[in-house]
Parts: C-alpha cells; structure tokens; sequence
C-alpha cells in the first residue's frame, strides 16, 4: 500500500488523500452501531462508532482482512456537530481498533440513515496484499 500525496500539499491530519494497492478486494457494507445481535446498546454517537468499528473489523476478519489492509472508508452521519463533538471518542476507538490512519477518508452529513437508532454509518474497502 503506498499513501498518495501529491508535491507540495501539507500531509492530511487523520486521513490520507489517497492510497494506491494491489491484492484481493474486500468491501464491507455499511456498518452501524448496534451489537452482532442488532441491537442498539447506546444512542451515543462516540459509543455507535466504536461499535460500528467492532463491526467493520469483525467483517474484515471474515473475509480474511485485518484493519491495516483498509484503504478507503466513508463514514456517514446525521449530525457534523454532533460528529465533531465526539472526536476524541471517535480517535480513540479509531487508535484501538483500526491503528493507523492512512486510509482515503469520506465524512458526509445525511438526512437519515435507514435505522432510525443509527448515529452514523460506515462502509470500507480494504486491499488483502497478494
């Protein structure tokens, strides 16, 4: 996996701008935060998107994928002030079970989700190296 940085741009703060990397695709679907159950545990969003992240390298490891293979995520939420206020929860569980930050990176503010409990949602590709 190489991170793409074009000359002369400042290197991004929790993302990169792009990847390039060959192997086997792995795709997740959007992920949201309730438990392996579908169950709602909380309606806090730092605490959906820990789970939410449970979730996405839960399906990774099914598909024989680890966290470090993710190149690209997209991350969709109800609220960009309800999702800017928990950053430091986010960060964490991002430091916790993802590790690393090299990741092509999409946040976009929606007017709903399919599950109306769903704080947010998030889908990923990841690149098993061949």
């Amino acid at each position: 996996m190489q991170v793409l940085l074009p000359d002369g741009w400042p290197r991004p703060r929790g993302y990169a701008n792009g990847i390039s990397a060959q192997g086997r695709l792995v795709f997740v679907a959007g992920m949201i935060g309730w438990d392996a159950q579908g169950q709602f545990q909380t309606d806090d969003f730092g605490a959906q998107a820990h789970q939410a992240l449970e979730n996405v390298v839960a399906v990774l490891d099914a598909g024989g994928a680890l966290p470090q293979h993710i190149v690209r995520m997209t991350w969709y939420v109800l609220d960009k002030r309800e999702y800017q206020a928990a950053l430091p929860a986010i960060g964490k569980a991002f430091r916790t079970l993802i590790g690393h930050y090299d990741i092509a990176m999409t946040a976009v503010q929606v007017s709903a989700l399919i599950e109306d409990r769903a704080r947010l949602e998030i889908e990923v590709t990841a690149v098993v190296p061949d």
